[in-house]
């Protein structure tokens, strides 16, 4: 089946890193440091954009983690409170989430946490409808970007919010976030991005709105080295990596 959100190549690529998934100085050690700034983020723009819910808070969102891998952001959106599904196309990648959820029970305060094989055109088969979903580090891998918003559009109910981040089409993305993270720092292994896949923010805008998704946010993600340990701030500088939010209309 022809699909937007599902690249044989790329789940493959990802289904080889599932054992080392949760090492947080293994091969996905960049999106272990990154966690916790793009999930803070995403998770305080809910609570200003879902403010008139449940006498003044967020409540408890449902929310749809597209591409989800072995559950990094999975887990952080449940221990914020929210009720997430997990979804990746990856056998081994879900079975590594299942198997550290397993082990890390969440506390009493989180939000549900349950996690599917599967793609997100499955879900949408079924009119499964949730009040976020996100797609973080994913929209560069797929093989139909446009299709892909407009799939998390029907995916996320009237009123609801789509989070996405990627990586800018931009020289300076090409040097640091392509050549010097996957072949000269070798953060990253060797093949994991293709330069060409990367969107501009003026893209990845006209691409929602022709999905019926209207942009209300957007940062910027630097890699901050110092002070020790390594950390991602939220700033104004969108040239290599960056995160949006968007509203469905």
């Amino acid at each position: 089946m022809s699909t937007s959100s599902v690249s044989p190549g790329e789940i493959a690529r990802f289904s080889a890193l599932a054992e080392r998934w949760w090492d947080p100085v293994g091969p996905m050690r960049p999106l272990h440091e990154m966690n916790p700034l793009r999930t803070g983020w995403v998770d305080a723009r809910l609570r200003a954009l879902h403010a008139a819910r449940a006498g003044g808070g967020a409540g408890r969102l449902s929310l749809l983690d597209i591409g989800c891998g072995a559950g990094l952001a999975s887990e952080a959106f449940a221990r914020l409170g929210h009720d997430v599904l997990g979804l990746d196309a990856s056998e081994e990648a879900i079975a590594a989430a299942r198997a550290h959820l397993a082990g890390h029970a969440l506390p009493p305060s989180a939000g549900a946490l349950t996690y599917r094989a599967g793609s997100a055109e499955d879900l949408a088969a079924e009119h499964a409808r949730f009040d976020v979903v996100t797609a973080l580090e994913v929209i560069e891998h797929v093989t139909d970007p446009a299709a892909f918003l407009r799939l998390l559009a029907e995916l996320t109910k009237p009123g609801g919010t789509v989070a996405v981040s990627t990586i800018n089409r931009t020289i300076r993305s090409l040097a640091v976030a392509k050549i010097g993270a996957e072949y000269v720092a070798r953060l990253l292994p060797r093949g994991t991005h293709d330069w060409a896949r990367f969107l501009r923010p003026d893209e990845l805008a006209r691409m929602a709105r022709s999905a019926g998704l209207r942009m209300t946010d957007i940062a910027g993600m630097s890699w901050a080295p110092l002070p020790w340990p390594p950390s991602w701030k939220a700033t104004r500088d969108t040239s290599i990596n960056y995160i949006a939010v968007f509203t469905r209309d």
